[in-house]
């Protein structure tokens, strides 16, 4: 579809002065002909380039035009209306009331253009000979145009970080950019959607669509609906995303709560993604993202929005039927081509994907755990788990783990981060049969010799003996005769 050219009116009025007097330029006429066909010229009629009326024009008028065009090489350019001498600058305006709608403005930037001209002209009133003559809307609103001051929507009770979004929005340009390599980087959010879905008990709820985009190529690498958004969702969605296409070198996302969990960013640098995350209240730095969501609600959404019962299932099916069929193989005006053939085409940096295991792993918290003596077993979020009985003199444990599925847990290498078992909790029951396995000392070697008398006493007091017999000297103490001390003993026994 192509775009009309629309021209200025000033270059308009240039072509039709041109079309007036161009026969005389392009076949001047005889010595002493040209009044007459400046004649000529003022009893003709010509479109007019506003109105599209018929308006004809004057002989000195055509006879002006005529000579500012034969003087110059560019009788077009010769022929457009001379712009002002005071053009862009303020004649009502002056600096005293400029500064004075300038302080106005940093004071109430919400105002409108018509606002601050009421509020302007009461300041004129009180004081007319210092600002001098009240100045009309349109003017007013010309200077603030020129100037910027453009009317700004701020929240009524604005937080820390919003100002400081909107001062650094308005103090710091703003640029698109996109990745030279497909899996650069990825796009990542949730978006609550306008439809509505029923569960199996009758409830209804507004469902949150997570999906993810590679900036190159614009793809949706994966796109499902959650009944809410946090860790569990972001996670379960993320790891499918990876699994279809690769792993990412970068991913942008927003600072959510699920987006910044600990269980999402040990997964991040477990797989080496480096997180970038939007500013606070920047919504714009994650602009092809927002996009994907004005065309899911305006292709998959209006197309939906005669069911009258939706389920999560149903809504889930659509969408993937609408992003692999629809959304990355339709036309894209700014890629000049579809998504999904630049995402094939393109230059990529993607790595291949783990499995499902190490994916598991990597997208979990980890913790430290002081293990139990007494049975081996340790505490996650008041579950209790047992440790394998090969692992039973570690005094504490790394464990990684999902805090939303204690089904299982691992305990690993906190050094390789390598997984040394998984656990699980512990079943009562089971133990409850009485059955214990026995196992061996570890690091006692048994030996089946019969311990001699010269092993009983310790090597240190060997040497310890020996040294002190090198000496020379007596032991330090004055020993008594055993048989007078068993006598004497024995003679208090019959007392």
């Amino acid at each position: 579809m192509k775009k009309k050219k629309t021209k200025e009116l000033y270059h308009r009025w240039a072509e039709l002065r041109f079309s007036v007097v161009g026969s005389l330029l392009s076949s001047p006429p005889e010595t002493g002909e040209l009044q007459k066909g400046l004649r000529e010229l003022a009893r003709k009629s010509w479109i007019h380039p506003q109105s599209g009326e018929p308006v004809s024009f004057g002989f000195s008028t055509i006879e002006a035009w005529y000579y500012q065009a034969k003087k110059s090489d560019n009788p077009i350019d010769a022929l457009r209306t001379s712009v002002r001498r005071d053009f862009g600058k303020g004649r009502t305006l002056g600096s005293e009331l400029t500064a004075a709608l300038a302080r106005q403005y940093e004071l109430h930037p919400g105002w409108s253009y018509d606002l601050h001209c009421k509020n302007l002209a009461v300041i004129v009133e009180h004081d007319p000979k210092k600002y001098g003559k009240t100045p009309s809307y349109s003017t007013v609103r010309r200077r603030m145009k020129a100037n910027g001051w453009n009317k700004k929507k701020r929240p009524r009770h604005p937080k820390p970080g919003q100002i400081q979004a909107v001062e650094r929005l308005e103090k710091r340009e703003v640029r698109s950019f996109e990745m030279t390599h497909v899996g650069a980087l990825g796009h990542l959010d949730f978006h609550n959607g306008s439809l509505r879905v029923a569960d199996a008990n009758g409830g209804w709820h507004w469902p949150e669509c997570f999906a993810t985009l590679d900036d190159c190529s614009r793809v949706c690498l994966h796109a499902q609906w959650y009944l809410e958004e946090e860790t569990e969702t972001l996670v379960h969605g993320f790891e499918q995303a990876l699994m279809k296409r690769g792993l990412p070198r970068a991913l942008m996302s927003d600072r959510g709560g699920a987006m910044m969990s600990e269980a999402f960013q040990n997964g991040l640098r477990d797989l080496s993604i480096q997180h970038s995350p939007t500013l606070p209240y920047s919504p714009y730095q994650n602009a092809k993202q927002e996009h994907f969501w004005t065309s899911l609600e305006g292709q998959l959404c209006a197309m939906l929005e005669n069911v009258e019962v939706l389920t999560l299932e149903q809504l889930n099916v659509y969408t993937q039927a609408w992003v692999e069929e629809g959304y990355n193989h339709h036309f894209h005006e700014e890629l000049g081509c579809t998504p999904f053939e630049r995402f094939r085409k393109g230059p990529t940096v993607l790595r291949t994907s783990p499995d499902a295991k190490a994916m598991r792993l990597a997208f979990s918290e980890r913790v430290t755990r002081k293990q139990r003596k007494s049975d081996g077993t340790i505490s996650l979020d008041g579950i209790r788990f047992e440790i394998p009985n090969r692992l039973r003199t570690l005094e504490t444990v790394t464990i990684r783990y999902r805090s939303w599925n204690l089904t299982s847990a691992s305990v690993i290498d906190p050094r390789t981060h390598a997984e040394l078992a998984q656990i699980f909790p512990i079943d009562k029951h089971r133990n409850a049969s009485g059955f214990r396995r026995v196992f061996d000392e570890i690091g006692i070697a048994s030996y089946p010799e019969k311990i001699k008398d010269s092993e009983r006493v310790a090597p240190l007091l060997k040497k310890m003996l020996a040294d002190y017999a090198a000496t020379g000297l007596p032991p330090a103490y004055i020993p008594r005769d055993e048989l007078t001390l068993a006598k004497l003993a024995d003679e208090k026994g019959e007392r």
